[in-house]
C-alpha cells in the first residue's frame, strides 16, 4: 500500500491585493499503511511551497440579492437573488471572499483550479440546502476571518440533479481550514445531510474556532471520505440524530493539537443499506485513530453510543486480518464519557478498536489493537466496557484511568501487554483487566480494582493463557488475581486505607503512593524490591491517573506489615476471606 500524506501547515498569509503566499507542508506518516494516493488536488503526494493565488473574487450577499466582483471572461456567473454559481475555466488558483448576510442565499463553485475561500464576517442561510457548495476536485483553503455562520433548514431536501451534496459546507476536494475567526455551522435538515463534508480529506489548522451543530435528523458533524486531520483551533461538535458521529472518516483520523469538544446523543437505528442496526460514535474512522497532541472531550449519552470507534468491518471487508492499522496515543488529553445502554445488540464502549474477522460462530482473527504511549487517558462508562480492543491492548508510558460500572474496565480480545505509564482500571461489574489472550505486566505502576464481588477478578486471562506479573512492575490490585498467575515477582496482601494515601516502601525510599476506593481495607501488592507498606501518608502535588497515583514528595504515614500472597483464594468484600481467583 502507499503512504498517507498528511497536512501539517495550512494556508497563512492572504495579501488583500490579490496574491497570496502560503506554504502548504505535506508529510508522510509513517504510522499509516493506507492508500490515500494524491491529495486531491492534482498535485503529486509531497511538498508543495509557494502556492500563488493570481486572482481575488469578491461576492457580497444583502437582503437584496448578492453581487460579484473581480471577474473576467474566463468566468461565468449566475445569480438568482442570493444564489450564486461560479464556473471558472481558467487554470490559475483563484481566492474568494465571501462576505455580507443573506436569509436564503447559497454559494456554489465550479473550478478545475485550486481556490481559497476566505470566510470575512459572512452570514449565510440556504433554506433550499447547502449554502457553500465547492463542485471541484481540486484541494479548497477555507480562510475563517470574523464572525460567520453558515445554516440549511429543516426543510432542506438538498437536490442535487445529479450532483454530490452532502452537507451544509461541501467540497467534492480536500477542505483544509485555517485564520483566527469563528464559524457556526448549523446542520437542521432532516435528510441526513451533515455539517461539514468532504469527499476527499479535511484539515483543522491555525486557530479557527469552529461550532458545528447537526440536529436530530441530520448527518454527521464532520465527515470526510479519506481522513481527518485536527492539528489546531478549537472544534465544537454536536450530532443528535441516530447512527450519527460527531467526526467519521472512511480511513484514519489524526488529532496532533488544538481542543475538541465533541457532544453526542442519538441512539441506535437501522441502516438498510447495510441490514443492521448501528449506534451513535463521538469519533469514527474506519481505520485508525491516532492521538499525538491537543485535547479531546466525548460525551455520548445514546444507547449503543460509543465515544471513540476506531477500525471496522468495511475497512477490513477483505476478511483477512492485518488490514486496519494499529491506533495510537502519543500525547495529548482524551477525556470520555459514554452513559448509553445497549440497544438492538449495539453496545455503548467508551473506546472500541478493531473488528473480529470471520462469521459470528468462528472467528478467525482479530483485525486492530492500539498501543498507549503518552498522554493522558480518562474514560468513563456507566452501562459499557470503557475499552474494548479486538487485537493486542499495548501501554508503554502515559496515564490511563478506566472505568466501568457495567462490564470490563479494559478488555482485550487479544493480548494485553502492560510495561510502562500509570494506569487505573475499575470495574464494579466485572473484571478490571482482562484479556483473552496472554496478559502480562511488566513496567509502570498498574492499580486494578473490581468491586463487583462472586468470582470476578482484579486481572484476568483466558483459560490456557498466562497472566504474569513481571520484575519491574509495581501493582496494587483487589480483590486478587487470576488464579495460576506466572509471578516473576513476589506478591503480597497489605491493609490499607481506603480515601487515603497508603504508600510501598523498599526499606530506603518511597516506591509510590495510590489511594482505593471505599470499602477496601487490603490489596495486593507488588514492586521491585519491596520491603514494606505504609498508611496515612502525604504526597506532593503531581497526581496520575485522576489522583489515584503519587511517585514524588511521599512522606510520613505508619508502617503496615505485608504477607506473602499465595496466588489462591484472594480476598471477598472489604478485605476477608472468599471470592479471589479462579480457573475460567
Amino acid at each position: 500500500m502507499k503512504k498517507i500524506y498528511l497536512l501539517i501547515a495550512l494556508l497563512s498569509i492572504i495579501c488583500a491585493a490579490g496574491c497570496v503566499g502560503d506554504i502548504l507542508e505535506i508529510t508522510d506518516d509513517p504510522a499509516s499503511s493506507s492508500d490515500s494516493g494524491s491529495s486531491g488536488d492534482g498535485q503529486p503526494d509531497g511538498s508543495i511551497s509557494e502556492v500563488d493565488f493570481n486572482g481575488e473574487v469578491t461576492v457580497t450577499y444583502s437582503s437584496d440579492g448578492a453581487s460579484v466582483s473581480g471577474t473576467s471572461d474566463q468566468f461565468s456567473v449566475a445569480s438568482d437573488g442570493g444564489s450564486v454559481v461560479i464556473t471558472y475555466t481558467g487554470s490559475e488558483n483563484i481566492l474568494y471572499i465571501l462576505t455580507g448576510e443573506s436569509a436564503n442565499g447559497s454559494f456554489k463553485l465550479y473550478s478545475e483550479a485550486r481556490q481559497a475561500v476566505r470566510l470575512s464576517s459572512l452570514n449565510l442561510t440556504n433554506r433550499d440546502g447547502a449554502a457553500i457548495n465547492i463542485q471541484s476536485g481540486r484541494l479548497t483553503y477555507m480562510e475563517v476571518t470574523g464572525s460567520n455562520s453558515l445554516s440549511d433548514s429543516g426543510s432542506a431536501q438538498y437536490p442535487t440533479d445529479g450532483e454530490d451534496c452532502k452537507g451544509v459546507l461541501f467540497s467534492e476536494g480536500s477542505l483544509l481550514f485555517s485564520g483566527s475567526g469563528s464559524l457556526t455551522v448549523n446542520c437542521q435538515n432532516s435528510a441526513g445531510k451533515s455539517g461539514i463534508v468532504s469527499d476527499d480529506h479535511i484539515a483543522f489548522s491555525d486557530s479557527p474556532s469552529i461550532t458545528v451543530t447537526a440536529g436530530s435528523a441530520a448527518g454527521h458533524g464532520v465527515k470526510a471520505n479519506d481522513y481527518v486531520q485536527i492539528s489546531g483551533g478549537n472544534l465544537d461538535i454536536t450530532a443528535r440524530a441516530a447512527m450519527k458521529k460527531g467526526i467519521t472518516s472512511d480511513d484514519y483520523v489524526l488529532v496532533e493539537g488544538g481542543s475538541t469538544t465533541i457532544n453526542i446523543s442519538g441512539g441506535v437505528a437501522y441502516d438498510s443499506e447495510d441490514a443492521e442496526y448501528k449506534g451513535t460514535a463521538g469519533i469514527k474512522a474506519d481505520n485508525y485513530f491516532k492521538m499525538t497532541g491537543g485535547v479531546v472531550t466525548i460525551t455520548n449519552s445514546g444507547t449503543g453510543g460509543k465515544g471513540v470507534r476506531a477500525g471496522s468491518e468495511t475497512y477490513s471487508g477483505t476478511g483477512k486480518a492485518g488490514v486496519i492499522s494499529d491506533s495510537s496515543i502519543s500525547g495529548g488529553t482524551l477525556t470520555i464519557t459514554t452513559t448509553g445502554s445497549e440497544s438492538n445488540d449495539v453496545s455503548s464502549k467508551g473506546i472500541k478498536i478493531g473488528w473480529s474477522v470471520g462469521s459470528e460462530n468462528r472467528v478467525t482473527a482479530n483485525d486492530g489493537g492500539i498501543t498507549i504511549s503518552g498522554g493522558k487517558v480518562v474514560v468513563s462508562s456507566s452501562k459499557s466496557e470503557a475499552f474494548e480492543v479486538k487485537d493486542t491492548f499495548n501501554m508503554t508510558g502515559g496515564e490511563v484511568y478506566a472505568s466501568s460500572s457495567a462490564d470490563d474496565a479494559i478488555n482485550s480480545t487479544g493480548n494485553m501487554n502492560i510495561s510502562g505509564g500509570y494506569i487505573y482500571a475499575f470495574s464494579s461489574r466485572n473484571d478490571a483487566l482482562d484479556a483473552n489472550g496472554n496478559l502480562t505486566l511488566s513496567g509502570g505502576y498498574v492499580m486494578a480494582i473490581s468491586t463487583a464481588g462472586g468470582a470476578e477478578v482484579a486481572i484476568d486471562c483466558a483459560e490456557q493463557k498466562t497472566l504474569t506479573i513481571g520484575s519491574g512492575v509495581t501493582m496494587v490490585a483487589y480483590p486478587s488475581l487470576e488464579q495460576g498467575a506466572s509471578m516473576k515477582q513476589t506478591c503480597y496482601t497489605m491493609s490499607c486505607t481506603a480515601g487515603s494515601w497508603n504508600a510501598l516502601h523498599n526499606g530506603s525510599s518511597y516506591i509510590a503512593a495510590f489511594k482505593v476506593p471505599s470499602g477496601i481495607s487490603s490489596v495486593v501488592v507488588s514492586a521491585p524490591s519491596l520491603k514494606s507498606g505504609y498508611k496515612g501518608v502525604s504526597v506532593g502535588s503531581s497526581t496520575y491517573c485522576s489522583g489515584v497515583w503519587a511517585t514524588d514528595g511521599i512522606g510520613g504515614g505508619t508502617s503496615t506489615s505485608l504477607s506473602e500472597y499465595s496466588g489462591g483464594g484472594g480476598f471477598g468484600p472489604g478485605g476477608g476471606p472468599g471470592g479471589g481467583g479462579h480457573w475460567h
